[in-house]
């Protein structure tokens, strides 16, 4: 398997098929992975249907019993992708906030680029983020300023949820020691592929506030992130990262 998409779902039956869809149909061959976490709107149905059909053994699910956290969601993904040996492992909302053309991209910086681990950024180049209200705009970009000052990593979007790894990232970094389970869960990915020396390339996109479905950000999802990172700099002067192998 060369390229892995995970997809995390909770309630996404507007947009599950076309976003599926939107990445089968791109010049180079991706699977897809859908991490549902017991979505009561069918969600997992609609990908059933994907499976048994047109994209039969390209479109992968795995159910979990209700909602169990966006980072938990993508640990499990990455650990069936390692199982399942990808090569390139992606990160993805189900929403089309990320343009699934940006995974080519993505994928580019890490192939043939040199990258270990490629940031779909939204800061990179400035603020490219479309349809978010003003408030919700300047609460991510200075978070991520914030956690770029307090951590010391060179990354503008430390928030970002589009990104490809490759698969020696993902087992170099020790999962079942991500301890953060919501957007705090992208800073610590981050940091940690940071800290095991990584090499990580910021690919410069455009974000696009979902049309379809609700969002499931939160208040108490941005206070995590602010107050996780305290934590993740303290445990960072005493814990020893494996580091990067060739």
């Amino acid at each position: 398997m060369e390229r892995l998409v995970i997809i995390p779902t909770y309630n996404e039956k507007e947009n599950i098929e076309a976003i599926i869809t939107a990445v089968m149909n791109l010049p180079l061959a991706f699977e897809v992975l859908v991490i549902d976490d017991g979505s009561p709107d069918g969600t997992a149905d609609i990908v059933k249907g994907l499976m048994a059909g047109k994209y039969a053994g390209r479109v992968h699910l795995v159910e979990r019993q209700g909602k169990l956290g966006l980072g938990t969601a993508y640990i499990a993904g990455f650990k069936w992708a390692i199982e399942h040996k990808a090569e390139y492992i992606f990160e993805m909302d189900a929403d089309f906030s990320h343009n699934p053309q940006d995974l080519l991209k993505l994928y580019d910086a890490c192939a043939n680029e040199g990258a270990d681990l490629a940031i779909g950024s939204r800061y990179v180049t400035g603020v490219n983020v479309v349809n978010w209200p003003m408030g919700r705009v300047l609460m991510s970009y200075f978070a991520s300023k914030y956690v770029r000052f307090v951590l010391g990593m060179p990354v503008c979007d430390t928030t970002a949820g589009f990104v490809c790894y490759r698969r020696n990232v993902l087992e170099t970094i020790e999962l079942d020691k991500i301890r953060f389970k919501g957007y705090a869960f992208q800073i610590e990915m981050k940091f940690t592929a940071y800290k095991c020396g990584f090499r990580i390339k910021e690919v410069p996109i455009i974000f696009v506030n979902r049309v379809l479905g609700t969002s499931k950000m939160s208040g108490g999802i941005f206070s995590e992130a602010l107050l996780g990172v305290i934590r993740l700099k303290v445990s960072s002067w005493t814990r020893k990262y494996p580091k990067k192998t060739v």
